[in-house]
């Protein structure tokens, strides 16, 4: 059993806030890192660790989430909100990765290889392919990561106010 109470209260909407603030800043840093070179080699390695924390913190909040969902009576908004906070591991999942594929792609190894490259000429038409086509999927799933986490605040929200605004 994870992470289901702490200090007495169901840990679940405690542990909502570090997600909600973790993956927009991941997903910036992601953007900015694949973006703007200058903010690239500020940030270095930033964007793959705050990623790969908020890639922790996700399943440890959902996790608690559902331990609340069975403490409760059973109701379609908590089940909307539930089903939308599973999806959010792969949002996380695919932020971890490019950020950890972009690290790597502009490291020190690979910038040795991209200066002297093997002998063949399509190396540098590959290598400007793959890093367009990492960079596009990064802002796009940078951008998705954050539109889910509005999704399942937003349904999380209606499922926990509803009945009390009527």
């Amino acid at each position: 059993m994870g992470l289901t109470t702490i200090g007495g209260l169901p840990a679940h909407p405690l542990l909502v806030h570090l997600v909600v603030v973790l993956v927009p800043i991941s997903a910036l840093l992601l953007v900015l890192a694949v973006c703007w070179p200058a903010a690239r080699i500020r940030l270095g390695l930033a964007p793959a660790v705050i990623a790969l924390i908020t890639l922790i913190a996700v399943p440890v909040t959902t996790d608690a989430g559902e331990w609340l969902e069975k403490q409760i009576p059973e109701d379609p908004l908590v089940q909307a909100h539930a089903e939308l906070g599973d999806q959010m591991l792969f949002w996380s999942i695919g932020v971890f990765v490019l950020a950890a594929t972009w690290w790597i792609l502009h490291s020190t190894r690979f910038a040795a290889w991209r200066a002297d490259p093997p002998d063949t000429s399509t190396s540098p038409k590959v290598w400007r392919v793959v890093v367009i086509a990492v960079a596009a999927l990064s802002v796009l799933v940078a951008a998705g990561s954050v539109l889910q986490v509005y999704r399942i605040g937003e349904s999380g929200a209606k499922a926990v106010w509803s009945d009390q605004l009527g």
